[in-house]
């Protein structure tokens, strides 16, 4: 497993597949894409898992984080995160947060991560506000 740096293109793919298959591909392109910091988890030379990073100030938010259904379950995801909140250290940022979906939460909580209870609806899928400080 390696990861490394990608381009927002390179995570549209996985995005749409894993996150919201029902709508076009473009409901997964964020106009912010082009200002992120975009991981990938590569498994000989194949991408299996992405998130992007937004840095605003001294906090950093991640969205789309994905991993394709067959290599779900592995951690893959735990350890793209580590990866990122070891880069938030690295840059002094003070909070990561996400929005991530109500049914993920406990996953969140596993990694330090706790609930806002700020929760709100997108396209029929239910979120919370989940942040770690440091």
């Amino acid at each position: 497993m390696i990861i490394k740096s990608i381009k927002a293109s390179d995570t549209w793919k996985i995005r749409h597949e894993v996150m919201w298959p029902d709508q076009p591909l473009e409901f997964v392109q964020l106009e912010e894409d082009e200002f992120g910091l975009h991981f990938g988890v590569f498994i000989d030379e194949k991408l299996i898992s992405i998130v992007s990073c937004f840095i605003s100030d001294d906090e950093m938010q991640f969205r789309k984080l994905a991993t394709l259904p067959e290599y779900q379950g592995q951690g893959i995801a735990s350890e793209l995160l580590k990866h990122i909140f070891e880069l938030a250290c690295k840059k002094n940022l003070k909070r990561i947060w996400c929005n991530a979906r109500s049914g993920k939460k406990s996953f969140y909580e596993k990694l330090g991560m706790k609930d806002t209870f700020q929760t709100f609806s997108k396209a029929g899928q239910e979120f919370t506000i989940m942040e770690i400080c440091f």
